[in-house]
């Protein structure tokens, strides 16, 4: 049974990447978002307890994100490992989820560090708009929308952008980022388990490297 982590910035292409190591690989995609959308739509006891924080404005506490991943990991569908995806964030939650894992004699194995240039980043997200009509989602620097002509109409009122995605927002993001999980980088490359990947190549290319460190801790 394999553990992986995948960490980078936020756009770095974590999640789509995530499930083409899933079918690669046969390991299962534990997102901690996903985790809790699950549990609050269930309506569990943990879902409730991290909707009290939540409600209350706080931080949910990393016991119970433990929690909640340990239920996750008792589930009978994961046999071969797990790909963890939104944590650990921190280097408090990295020796969390460590002490976790030891006590079911397991262990992380491989992570995998997704790096992207912040200004890669900023127009990847930032740069999200999409249709009012069809909901079609472009990009205004990568892959505009264009009329028949073949115009860039990217500045149509026919588009819109999430507020998530603004420019600010995407910044105070990437400070969070910066600030807090990019020290997970040393404390595992210290490990020797740390593989980095460049994402600013094509997603062909990305996918590529990947499933060659997969292809190697899985054999």
């Amino acid at each position: 049974m394999k553990n992986i982590i995948f960490i980078g910035p936020p756009g770095a292409g974590k999640g789509t990447q995530a499930q083409i190591a899933v079918e690669r690989t046969g390991l299962v995609h534990v997102s901690t978002g996903d985790l809790f959308r699950a549990a609050l739509k269930q309506g569990t006891e943990l879902g409730l307890k991290a909707k009290g924080y939540m409600d209350a404005g706080e931080l949910v506490p990393d016991t119970l994100v433990i929690d909640m991943l340990l239920e996750r990991l008792d589930k009978p569908d994961i046999t071969t490992g797990v790909i963890f995806d939104g944590f650990p964030r921190t280097l408090e939650q990295a020796h969390t989820l460590d002490t976790t894992l030891a006590a079911r004699s397991s262990q992380i194995d491989s992570v995998v560090l997704f790096k992207v240039d912040d200004d890669v980043l900023l127009k990847r997200i930032s740069g999200r708009i999409s249709s009012k009509v069809t909901g079609m989602v472009y990009n205004k620097y990568f892959d505009p929308p264009r009329d028949a002509e073949g115009n860039d109409i990217s500045d149509s009122d026919e588009f819109v952008q999430r507020a998530d995605d603004s420019e600010e927002t995407v910044r105070n993001r990437l400070k969070v980022y910066h600030t807090q999980t990019e020290p997970l980088i040393d404390y595992y490359n210290e490990r020797g388990v740390l593989h980095t990947i460049n994402g600013e190549q094509a997603m062909e290319q990305v996918t590529s490297d990947l499933l060659q460190v997969l292809d190697e801790l899985m054999a």
